[in-house]
């Protein structure tokens, strides 16, 4: 069977070998690496332009980032026929393709955000390192905790006053130096669509310029929802007296800071989906304004076709609602929750309707194809392709972001008297 036969009903005229080749995978291979650029770029708002009521953000963006990091990759992986070949993208790059120039990009990317990490990081690693050396009597878990924190302090013990500074030039370099890494990062994803010329819908120079813009507003939102749903668990385990949280900081003072990160935050996310919904209106203007030739069937799926999942799905709920939601004022942690979880729901439509749409047309423009999400996995091609592949893939970095935090605390506690 055909690869995209399993999913694709075929509507009109349409040529016997067109399918709907990309699928669900492909939709979150561009959602997965907007969200990696859109959280740097929120931890650098701290870090090169010294926005301090984004410090406790910051710190938590960073480390969110790289836990995103390990699953950006991952929605390709899954897409592959022979997925193993996919790691000739990494060994062997060059910048013949823009996909080949991922390898490049990606690793790149990825010493930048580690090495960051471990600037930010250092003068924990060796607290933690010296204190579990002077202890006595380790037990095995202390043991394995000696052997990672010791290794990470890569035998660099000094934390004089003169050495953190530097650490702290060391962080503001390299988080300057990331962002445009980190843009193009997922810049380039646009430009795969933009630079396909066979394809009508894609064809756009402003193609990579909207999916930077709408990644940093995703990367945003999905580090404002994780900060909520984290700080309200703080907040449980705080009065539930189960945890140290209970003895640095009580429920009030959790909430404080809560609140006014959130509604700090929140500016720069109204920012950011001002200047992505403005673009995404000017290319839809600017092609109706031109009509070229391929206008007439472009029209009839935007305005036809897909009418219910660009203009009531991507721009009414997922744009204008979370606009109206977040612009109210007294913003409440209620509100900014709905909010968020809109805007997460619009640039994941966007996704959808640029990948899936523009595959909805046959290059003779006289027939149209429509792609059904596989819900029930029935096969290993189902399930990869399909609703449960997609969650897999959207859940990952949270476990990361679990375990990673062990290492790299995101929040900064006060001592104990």
């Amino acid at each position: 069977m055909v690869h995209g036969e399993l999913w694709t009903l075929k509507e009109l005229f349409v040529l016997p070998n067109e399918y709907i080749y990309w699928s669900v995978q492909i939709v979150m291979y561009p959602f997965m690496t907007g969200l990696v650029a859109g959280a740097f770029v929120l931890s650098s708002l701290y870090h090169v332009f010294g926005i301090e009521k984004l410090k406790d953000m910051a710190r938590f963006a960073l480390v969110f980032s790289f836990a995103l990091l390990f699953a950006a990759p991952m929605p390709i992986v899954l897409h592959l026929q022979f997925p193993f070949r996919g790691i000739n993208v990494f060994m062997t790059p060059h910048f013949t393709s823009a996909i080949a120039a991922f390898g490049i990009v990606f690793f790149t990317y990825g010493a930048i955000v580690a090495s960051e990490l471990w600037f930010l990081y250092r003068k924990h690693f060796v607290e933690v390192a010296l204190r579990l050396r002077e202890k006595q009597d380790k037990t095995m878990m202390e043991w394995f905790s000696y052997l990672i924190f010791c290794s990470l302090t890569l035998g660099v013990y000094d934390v004089s006053e003169e050495s953190l500074h530097r650490d702290e030039k060391a962080i503001k370099f390299l988080a300057a130096l990331g962002i445009p890494v980190a843009c193009f990062l997922h810049g380039y994803a646009g430009f795969i669509f933009g630079s396909v010329k066979a394809n009508a819908l894609w064809m756009t120079p402003l193609m990579p310029v909207i999916f930077i813009m709408s990644a940093i507003v995703s990367g945003i939102a999905l580090c404002m929802l994780t900060y909520i749903v984290t700080m309200e668990i703080r907040k449980f385990l705080a009065k539930r007296k189960r945890t140290t949280y209970g003895v640095y900081q009580t429920t009030d003072q959790i909430r404080s800071v809560e609140i006014n990160v959130i509604q700090m935050t929140a500016k720069y996310l109204l920012y950011f989906m001002v200047f992505a919904i403005s673009l995404e209106v000017l290319d839809l203007i600017f092609r109706g304004y031109t009509a070229v030739k391929s206008w007439d069937v472009l029209r009839s799926v935007i305005y036809g076709k897909d009418f219910t999942s660009i203009f009531i799905l991507q721009y009414a709920i997922g744009n204008l609602i979370p606009l109206i939601l977040l612009l109210t004022p007294g913003l409440t942690l209620r509100r900014t929750l709905l909010g968020v979880l809109l805007v997460l729901f619009g640039v994941f439509m966007m996704r959808w309707n640029v990948v899936i749409g523009g595959q909805a047309f046959s290059l003779t423009f006289a027939g149209y194809m429509h792609y059904h999400l596989p819900i029930v996995p029935h096969s290993m091609e189902t399930f990869k392709e399909g609703l449960f592949g997609a969650l897999s893939i959207f859940i990952m970095p949270f476990v990361l972001f679990y375990f990673i935090s062990k290492i790299f605390p995101v929040f900064e506690y006060k001592e104990a008297h």
